[in-house]
């Protein structure tokens, strides 16, 4: 008899850092969505316990996952690390997102779908000039669709989203990469990997989400982290133009 052909799976990588508040329930949301999906939770040192209460959910699920980090090391660093570990296990679909459920779990399956037509699916707040954010301040949504506008400008970039967080990678897109060439770290990482990917021909796709701000926990965005971004997408222009990204 032939042999069945391998199951596909699927591996939501989640950066953690006091997240105690949402986790849980993240985890359990997740994992009801699809049955070929795993999680990797990626912690960096929480000082509220939130690995702790991770390697509980490791020893009683064996779809949970956890990767721990000595300190608070960056966004784009946890999930290249969350990448690594991915590949070397031979998971077909590498997903991220948020802990605080800004992402909403539900929308996972809809991007299993997507992704069989394209090699990264973009989960887009502004697709098409539809706005879907619930609960942002009006400053801070000016300011987010703004910076998407300025990065598309900028970079060329044919998405509406560049700097969301919510998206679906096939693992020969992180396999073209070399992570040693990644220079960002804070949510520009999300605008680089997107751009990186453009830049090798594969195929882009965006679905809408709601965007949910967090009801739970503290935001992580700084001002070091909008000024990162601000000139990335300059350096990402000039890497192209030279060739080199």
């Amino acid at each position: 008899m032939p042999s069945e052909p391998a199951r596909e799976r699927a591996l939501v990588i989640v950066p953690t850092y006091n997240e105690r508040e949402n986790i849980r329930r993240l985890v359990d949301t997740v994992l009801r969505q699809d049955g070929r999906i795993e999680m990797l939770v990626v912690d960096d040192g929480s000082p509220d316990g939130t690995g702790q209460i991770v390697a509980e959910l490791v020893a009683a699920d064996s779809r949970v996952h956890l990767l721990e980090r000595p300190r608070k090391m960056g966004l784009g660093t946890a999930y290249i690390a969350g990448f690594r570990w991915a590949l070397e296990r031979d998971y077909q679909y590498v997903l991220e997102m948020d802990a605080d459920f800004s992402h909403d779990p539900n929308h996972l399956p809809q991007f299993l779908r997507a992704i069989d037509d394209a090699d990264l699916v973009l989960g887009s707040r502004y697709q098409q000039g539809r706005v879907t954010v619930v609960n942002w301040p009006i400053g801070r949504l000016i300011l987010s669709y703004a910076a998407n506008l300025y990065a598309r400008a900028v970079t060329g970039l044919p998405v509406w989203d560049a700097t969301g967080g919510f998206k679906c990678f096939r693992r020969v897109v992180l396999e073209s990469i070399d992570f040693s060439q990644v220079r960002s770290n804070g949510y520009a990482f999300q605008i680089e990997m997107s751009f990186r990917a453009w830049k090798r021909s594969f195929r882009i796709a965006e679905i809408p989400i709601v965007f949910v701000d967090r009801t739970e926990g503290t935001s992580k965005m700084s001002q070091s982290i909008v000024r990162e971004a601000i000139w990335m997408v300059w350096r990402l222009r000039w890497w192209a133009i030279r060739g080199t990204i």
